[in-house]
C-alpha cells in the first residue's frame, strides 16, 4: 500500500514528513505530498512523481510548522495526478489515507446533494468530506472521524489534521497497518514502522476500528463507540538488517505477509468501479489491434508457469479466445505456430529470465504483438516488449517467488477483463461486479494470514514426511502445482502437484497412511467431482488435508484436517488458495532447519539457459 507519516511535536515538521516519506520509497508510489499547519493555517503542497519534485516544489518556501502529516500515493480511484495526490483537503480538515473506501460512490452522491464540491476522482476525498461533514455539525474532531467512519465500508489507514485543533493529530486503522510511535514531547503516525525508527523505537500498534489522539499532552486510543481501549507500548529491537525484514525473521515470511499491499499496488490506478473499465496504459496495443488478436501464447518458467496455466482458465473461460501456455525452455524449439494475430505474454518476475527472454524474441521475430507481465521496471523483458503490465510487488528477496506469484495472477485477471471488454465479450455490469471482488481480495488475504498458527501446527505434524501429493481442479489445478512447488523448494521434501481428475492414472499407486495428501476443495462447479477424490485418497488409508471454504462442514467429515478460506469467485479463489499453501511449506521448511530464504541449488533469476 501507500506511504503514511504523521507528526506532532516541537521541531520543525517537514523535514521529519519528507525523511519518512523516503523511508517509504520501497513501496513504490507515483505521487506524494505533505501538509502543515502553520500559525492556525493549513499548508497543503502535492507533486507528481518522486520525492524529489515534492522537495523542489517546496524548496526555500518557510513551511516551519510543528504539527503536519505525509504520504505517497499509489493510484486507486483516480489516476496519478497532483488534483487526485494526497493529502487530501476539505474545507479547514485535511486527511491523508491507504486502503480503499468500497462504497464511496454512494456516499458521494449523498455529500454532492448536501453541497460538497469534489476536486479529484479519489475515494479518499470523499471520506475528507464526510468527516468534515460532521465537523460543520459541531463535533470535535475526533467524534467527526468516529461517526464517518462508522459511514465507511471498506479498509483504512488514515491521518487527520484540522486548522481549528493544531495540537491534534487523528488517526484510525482498518484493515490497513498503521502504527504510532511514542518519543518525549513527540507523537508519530506511520503505515510502516522504518519509517519512524530513526526518531524512536517505542511504538503502539492500533488494531481494527480503534482511533488514536495524538496531542503534546499524549496519545489516547478509543474503539469506534470512543470507550478508552488499553494499548501496550512495544520497543523495537530491531538492528539495520531486521529493519530491512520488516521485524521478519526471514524476507520470504515478510513477503508472504506483504501480499495484500503487493496486489493492492497492483490493482491502483487501473481500474474504475464507475465505468466499469479497466486502465493498462503501458500495455502498447491498441483497442484496434487487440480486437484483431485470434490467439494468445502465455510463456514462463517455474512459478510463473503456474500463474500462466490459471491465466489460461480465466482468458479462455471469460473471453473465448484460445490460449495456449508455454514453458519458456520449451517454446523457441518447438517451431510454433505464431502470427501477427497472435498475442505473445511474457510472464516473469525479474524480467531477466534467459529462456522468457529468448522466447520474447522468438515471437516477435514471427510477427507476434509482445507483451510482458514484470516485475521489475526497465528489465530487458520490459524494454524489448511492445507493452508491459508492471506488477508493483516491490523487491522480492526470498528465491521462492511468492507475492510476485499472487500479483501476477491480479494482472492476469485485469488483462481478462480488459481483453474482455475490447472483445465485447463481457459486459460493463460483469466487470464492475468482478472488480468489485478483486478489490476485496486483499482483505481476504490478510484474513487468511491469520490462520497461520494452525497451519503451523499441520506443518509440525508432517515435516519428517519424505513425499506429498497436491491435488487440484479446473482453475486450481496450477495452484496444486505451485504448492508442491513451494515445499520441494524449500524444505526439500519430494512433492508432486497433480490434476485431481488424474489421480487414477498413476499417483494413485503412491497413496498410504505415510503420504500426506493436500486436496484443494472451494466449493465450485468441480467440488463433487473433489470430493469423490478425496473418497479415493482415504478409501486407500492416506492423509487427507483439505483447504474447504468457509461454511462447508460436510467436508470435515471427509479429511483428516481443514484450513478453510474465505468464499470468492472462481477466477480468483487460486489467489486465495496459494496464501495457506505457501505458509505450510515456509514451516515445514522452517522445522527442517532448511535455508528458507536461499534453498541449495536455486538462484532468484535464472539469466542462463
Amino acid at each position: 500500500m501507500c506511504g503514511i507519516i504523521g507528526y506532532i511535536g516541537t521541531q520543525n515538521v517537514v523535514p521529519i514528513l519528507i525523511d519518512g516519506l523516503k523511508r517509504l520509497e520501497y513501496r513504490g508510489y507515483d505521487s506524494a505530498g505533505v501538509a502543515v499547519i502553520i500559525k492556525g493555517n493549513l499548508e497543503v503542497r502535492r507533486s507528481v512523481g518522486k520525492l524529489k519534485n515534492l522537495e523542489s516544489s517546496i524548496q526555500g518556501e518557510n513551511l516551519a510548522g510543528f504539527i503536519g502529516i505525509g504520504h505517497t500515493r499509489w493510484a486507486t480511484h483516480g489516476r496519478p495526478s497532483e488534483e487526485n495526490a494526497h493529502p487530501h483537503r476539505a474545507g479547514k480538515l485535511v486527511l491523508v489515507h491507504n486502503g480503499i473506501i468500497e462504497n464511496y460512490l454512494l456516499l458521494k452522491r449523498e455529500l454532492a446533494a448536501e453541497g460538497h464540491n469534489f476536486k479529484s476522482e479519489t475515494d479518499t476525498e470523499v471520506l475528507c468530506h464526510l468527516i468534515e461533514r460532521y465537523t460543520k455539525r459541531g463535533m470535535v474532531l475526533e467524534e467527526a472521524v468516529r461517526e464517518a467512519l462508522k459511514d465507511v465500508k471498506g479498509s483504512y489507514a488514515i491521518g487527520v489534521i484540522h486548522e481549528d485543533y493544531p495540537d491534534k493529530l487523528v488517526a484510525a486503522r482498518n484493515g490497513s497497518p498503521l502504527v504510532i510511535g511514542l518519543r518525549k514531547g513527540e507523537f508519530f503516525i506511520a503505515s510502516d514502522i522504518p519509517a519512524i525508527l530513526n526518531y524512536t523505537r517505542d511504538v503502539i500498534f492500533l488494531d481494527d476500528e480503534e482511533i488514536a489522539i495524538l496531542s503534546p499532552d499524549g496519545v489516547v486510543v478509543t474503539d469506534l463507540k470512543g470507550m478508552s481501549v488499553e494499548k501496550e507500548v512495544k520497543k523495537v529491537l530491531w538492528n539495520p538488517v531486521m529493519a530491512e525484514k520488516g521485524g521478519y525473521k526471514h524476507f520470504m515470511l515478510k513477503e508472504i505477509y506483504e501480499q495484500p499491499r503487493a496486489i493492492m499496488d497492483t490493482i491502483r490506478g487501473r481500474i474504475s468501479h464507475e465505468s466499469g473499465k479497466v486502465y493498462l496504459d503501458e500495455i502498447g496495443l491498441s483497442d484496434e489491434e487487440m480486437k484483431k488478436i485470434e490467439r494468445i501464447y502465455l510463456v514462463a518458467c517455474g512459478t510463473s508457469w503456474h500463474a500462466a496455466l490459471v491465466g489460461k482458465f480465466m482468458i479462455e473461460d471469460m473471453v473465448r479466445i484460445p490460449t495456449e501456455v508455454d514453458i519458456a525452455s520449451e517454446f523457441r524449439y518447438r517451431k510454433p505456430i505464431i502470427d501477427k494475430r497472435s498475442l505473445f505474454v511474457a510472464i516473469t518476475q525479474s524480467g531477466e529470465t534467459a529462456d522468457t527472454l529468448a522466447s520474447q524474441k522468438e515471437a516477435r521475430k514471427l510477427g507476434a504483438k509482445v507483451l510482458t507481465i514484470c516485475n521489475v521496471v526497465g528489465s530487458t523483458s520490459s524494454r524489448e516488449a511492445d507493452g508491459v503490465i508492471y506488477t508493483h510487488a516491490g523487491p522480492e528477496i526470498g528465491v521462492a517467488s511468492t507475492k510476485a506469484f499472487t500479483s501476477q495472477l491480479t494482472a492476469l485477471f485485469l488483462l481478462t477483463l480488459h481483453l474482455g471488454r475490447v472483445k465485447e465479450r463481457i459486459n460493463s455490469d460483469d466487470v464492475q461486479r468482478l472488480l468489485g471482488d478483486l478489490v476485496k481480495i486483499p482483505k481476504l488475504v490478510e484474513k487468511v494470514l491469520g490462520s497461520e498458527e494452525d497451519i503451523a501446527k499441520i506443518a509440525h505434524l508432517f515435516f519428517k514426511a519424505s513425499d506429498f501429493l497436491f491435488l487440484g481442479r479446473g482453475f486450481n489445478y496450477p495452484v496444486a502445482l505451485e504448492g508442491a512447488l513451494k515445499l520441494k523448494e524449500i524444505s526439500y521434501i519430494h512433492a508432486e502437484g497433480y490434476p485431481a481428475g488424474e489421480m487414477k492414472h498413476g499417483p494413485i499407486a503412491l497413496i498410504d497412511e505415510n503420504l500426506p495428501v493436500v486436496v484443494l476443495a472451494p466449493k465450485d462447479s468441480v467440488y463433487t467431482k473433489v470430493r469423490s477424490n478425496i473418497e479415493e485418497v482415504k478409501t486407500r488409508g492416506g492423509i487427507v488435508i483439505v483447504l474447504a471454504t468457509e461454511g462447508d462442514t460436510e467436508i470435515a467429515s471427509k479429511a483428516d484436517y481443514v484450513i478453510y478460506i474465505p468464499e470468492i469467485n472462481r477466477y480468483l479463489t487460486p489467489i486465495i488458495l496459494t496464501i495457506p499453501l505457501q505458509l505450510l511449506a515456509y514451516h515445514t521448511a522452517l522445522l527442517r532447519g532448511s535455508d528458507v530464504d536461499q534453498p541449495r541449488n536455486l538462484a532468484k533469476s535464472v539469466t542462463v539457459e
